[in-house]
């Protein structure tokens, strides 16, 4: 299973990303990240939530990419998300708020 974390830039999603027992975990920020966090570490550019079409280049980034669930540990984001979360779910996408994870 694949599975996004979201706010890559934060120690919660660090902390997510221990407990998680999934095949494979990218994380990802929509915040601006270094170059090298990018390169080296593999952390994904994720669109800002603000933007009018996020929920579809999420999912657009999600089918891409074979993500099946989405730990979203920002606020804005889990509420962008939740409210197309009939959508990803046709897609066999789960969204997840990573808050209550933690």
């Amino acid at each position: 299973m694949t599975v996004l974390i979201t706010a890559a830039a934060s120690a919660g999603a660090h902390k997510l990303k221990n407990k998680l027992n999934a095949w494979q975990i990218l994380l990802g920020d929509h915040a601006d990240l270094p170059d090298f966090m990018v390169k080296n570490m593999g952390l994904l550019k994720l669109p800002n939530p603000s933007s009018a079409s996020y929920q579809h280049e999420m999912l657009t980034l999600c089918l891409d990419r074979g993500i099946e669930a989405v730990y979203a540990l920002n606020t804005q984001e889990f509420e962008q998300l939740r409210q197309s979360e009939l959508l990803f779910k046709e897609y066999n996408i789960d969204i997840i708020d990573g808050q209550t994870q933690l």
